[in-house]
């Protein structure tokens, strides 16, 4: 009996053991089939391991030895006695610029609240679970943000948005007869309310209730606060934008087509500095004298044609790789083309696009830093405008290693999202 019981208890640790083994041998066998598979492999390996344990002996004392309590790199080096160290220091003394650039400090709560909605607007986009009620405030977001921002009258993005709904409401009522008619309708209408009545609208409800916060200029907005605003907006209005661009390339109407390929040839022919610069300098002579068109305005626009361009080429790839059977499809169940596009095609092709698609949104939030070049202060313009103080003058990799950190935080995101939707859009069982 009692060696029974020696068995029995002695069983689940030779299955414990056996396990152990499994699995050693299985570590064994990836590493010998992965990284010394060949003699090309075993001499990368081997170069790698030299050059990371380069890399940790060389960084390793620096940021052990890292300050963060310091009002100077004079202080620093002070307390590093002549040591090698880094300096966080300035990131803890001018995170506040870095993040916001010189946006009053007292009104941190405005961006700080703007970007909390934004998480609450893009929530039901995002993740299809959530209750779809929120895209009603997904729609108003953008007013409410610019209102928070740049501050001023909450009745001026109001009079913006009853121009949107006018020009809605003309298109949704011609649209049955005659689609073009009708998008020309509504957008008459639209106009004519933002360049006649808007104003004495904006005027009157402004005297009636005053709702005027303290206006904040372009000139202020800077570091990662600008480089979201451009990087959001480009991306939320270049996807749709690339989504006509890419039907109006494969539209058989010749005026149509011609216009969608002369737009996207010339946008991808042009380097985007060169449209920056258009956005800054040129652009005001095409407006009417003494008009104030913001500065950061200019570059959104600018920053999202040039994305759309590019958007619409990648929707185009994912349109190509659609055989012609769904269309034919589509057509055998009597659907008329926006309802084949909105309820066949799109969803597959965009789908297929999924990689490219956020490869270009990732592009586009690290161009954004290029807009130094045109006078805003993004996070590297930031970051030189506090090398050049006089505490912190010589100061170098803190900075651009915690603004490389940030966008890769950003980057990472997007990247990882992309592969979320990947698989739970995967209908496939490979």
């Amino acid at each position: 009996m009692a060696m029974t019981t020696n068995l029995i208890q002695a069983r689940p640790r030779s299955t414990a053991v056996a396990g152990h083994a499994r699995g050693g041998n299985a570590l064994v066998r990836w590493v010998g089939k992965n990284l010394f598979n060949g003699w090309v492999s075993t001499l990368l390996t081997v170069v790698s391991v030299l050059a990371i344990g380069w890399l940790v002996a060389a960084v390793g004392p620096w940021l052990r030895n890292s300050i963060w309590s310091a009002g100077s790199l004079m202080e620093c080096r002070s307390i590093l006695d002549g040591a090698s160290g880094a300096c966080w220091g300035v990131i803890r003394d001018r995170w506040a610029q870095l993040l916001f650039g010189f946006y009053p400090s007292t009104l941190y709560w405005r961006p700080v609240t703007a970007f909390g909605l934004l998480l609450v607007a893009l929530a039901p986009m995002l993740f299809p679970g959530l209750p779809r009620k929120i895209l009603r405030f997904s729609a108003l977001y953008p007013g409410l943000a610019f209102w928070l921002i740049w501050g001023g009258s909450f009745w001026f993005p109001v009079t913006i948005y009853i121009g949107l709904l006018i020009g809605i409401s003309l298109f949704s009522r011609f649209s049955r007869k005659h689609l073009w008619l009708a998008a020309g309708i509504g957008m008459a209408g639209s106009i004519c309310w933002w360049v006649f009545l808007s104003e004495p609208a904006f005027l009157w409800a402004e005297s009636l209730v005053p709702t005027s916060v303290q206006a904040i200029t372009s000139r202020q907005i800077g570091g990662f606060l600008l480089s979201v605003i451009i990087g959001v907006t480009g991306i939320v209005l270049s996807l749709p934008l690339g989504i006509l661009l890419a039907l109006g390339r494969r539209s058989s109407l010749p005026f149509i087509h011609a216009t969608s390929v002369i737009f996207i040839e010339f946008i991808r022919g042009v380097p985007l500095i060169t449209i920056l610069f258009s956005a800054s300098l040129l652009l005001n002579y095409f407006l009417p004298p003494g008009s104030n068109f913001d500065l950061i305005l200019r570059v959104v626009i600018m920053v999202t044609l040039f994305a759309s361009a590019y958007m619409a080429e990648v929707i185009r790839g994912g349109l190509a790789a659609l055989p012609r059977g769904q269309y034919e499809a589509a057509e055998a169940l009597g659907l008329d083309y926006w309802r084949t596009q909105r309820l066949v095609i799109m969803p597959q092709a965009l789908k297929i696009s999924i990689p490219g698609i956020v490869n270009s949104f990732i592009g586009l939030f690290k161009d954004t830093t290029l807009v130094v070049f045109i006078g805003l202060l993004d996070p590297v313009a930031i970051a030189a405008a506090i090398r050049a103080h006089t505490d912190w003058q010589g100061i170098y990799w803190e900075l651009y290693i915690f603004i490389g950190a940030i966008f890769f935080l950003f980057c990472f995101g997007m990247s990882r999202y992309s592969m979320y939707l990947e698989r739970r859009l995967k209908t496939d069982h490979r």
